[in-house]
């Protein structure tokens, strides 16, 4: 058994505590200051907030030029336009690329995040090939660090014949959940689309993530087609929409019925928190009970040369775009970045509690709310009780 302590922190910014861990998982919190047997690690916390390690619920791991020399970007506005920009150029930039995936990986984890979702392409030019690039892009950083993979049709499904087998392929190799991808405006057939996902889904027992950019009035309806789908197929807690713009433009009556219907089919919804889309109804949905997740999304690729991959600070701006002020907002925001993100990466718990994986990343930071507005440097991360930075 290994066993180490981490002492001196201040879980969720409350007293001064001991967090014992036990073959990677938190096996006791006590007041500091208890003493150790010879021979058990020590890690001083030094008084620092902890958290919980951060969660990415919606990455790109396998499309970024991360650590390459600068790409000036090309493309067009639309998402179509995107997607065929990158289809265009990726092959001479070598994406998916194992370095640049890794050193991506490498440099988020250094800002706390230590679970990952991550949607992979997969279509007839690089076939399921940027699943094991992700895959072992995450191992070699740490092989503690969680990780699900989404299958992701980036050039559509129904249109490109062969991607429906792909998809099956991926789902019986072990990807954790297949992808869609605005079975209205990218499709052209959103009843079509979404059956044939949710056959694969059934039949191969993993989850949907559904990318859904339309907004308005077209996307509402596909809305309304993925929570019929879910209810009727069982798969409650399983099937994610993913930007979900729609959300964020419909009239406030519209607005509520989605969201309400949204709770009860057990749908989830997962945001980057993006500044120039509409503005999701954070706090309706916080207090529906649908799970958010806060993820990254693209970072430094062939769709836009922004991001960091800072969730913290992201957290911040979900914030600010919610126009959450008070304590218990700031608090939601943190939660949202960690621990009520759990089941976007497959876990039970993550969370300072008893029982749950040892991710941690520690701050100097007053409370969680200080940190959600500040974004201070992580001091440490610890990944399944291994400590990788610090």
């Amino acid at each position: 058994m290994t066993r180490s302590v981490v002492t001196n922190v201040r879980p969720w910014g409350g007293a001064a505590s001991d967090i014992v861990i036990e073959n990677g998982t938190i096996a006791d919190i006590r007041p500091t200051g208890a003493g150790e047997p010879a021979g058990t690690t020590l890690v001083d916390g030094r008084g620092l907030l902890a958290l919980p390690g951060l969660v990415n619920a919606h990455a790109h791991l396998d499309k970024s030029w991360w650590g390459r020399p600068w790409v000036s970007y090309g493309g067009e506005p639309t998402t179509q336009d995107r997607i065929a920009h990158e289809r265009a150029h990726r092959d001479e930039l070598g994406i998916p690329s194992p370095e640049a995936t890794t050193a991506l990986v490498r440099q988020l984890v250094a800002f706390g995040t230590t679970a990952f979702r991550s949607h992979v392409d997969v279509d007839l030019g690089v076939g399921l090939t940027g699943i094991q690039v992700v895959r072992d892009a995450v191992a070699a950083v740490d092989p503690g660090i969680r990780l699900e993979i989404v299958a992701f049709p980036q050039d559509g499904v129904l249109r490109r014949p062969g991607v429906l087998d792909l998809l099956d392929q991926a789902a019986a190799e072990g990807a954790d959940h297949i992808g869609g991808l605005d079975p209205a405006s990218i499709d052209r057939d959103p009843v079509g689309q979404l059956d044939a996902l949710f056959d694969i889904a059934v039949r191969r027992g993993v989850g949907l993530d559904i990318h859904l950019h339309d907004r308005g009035e077209l996307g509402a309806f596909q809305y309304e087609l993925i929570i019929e789908r879910t209810r009727v197929s069982g798969l409650a807690g399983r099937v994610n929409i993913s930007h979900g713009f729609a959300l964020g433009n419909l009239a406030p009556d519209r607005q509520r019925q989605l969201v309400d219907a949204m709770a009860e089919a057990g749908v989830s919804l997962s945001t980057v928190a993006g500044v120039t889309a509409p503005r999701l109804p954070n706090t309706a949905l916080r207090d529906a009970g649908v799970p958010v997740g806060l993820g990254t999304d693209g970072i430094r690729d062939l769709w836009g040369p922004f991001g960091d991959g800072d969730v913290l600070r992201l957290a911040g701006t979900l914030a600010q775009l919610a126009g959450w002020r008070r304590d218990e907002d700031l608090l939601s925001a943190a939660r949202i970045a960690t621990s009520a993100a759990a089941g976007f990466v497959g876990r039970e718990r993550h969370d300072l509690v008893v029982g749950a994986p040892a991710d941690l990343v520690l701050l100097d930071a007053q409370n969680p709310q200080d940190a959600i507005t500040r974004a201070p440097d992580r001091d440490t991360v610890i990944v399944a009780g291994n400590v990788v930075r610090g």
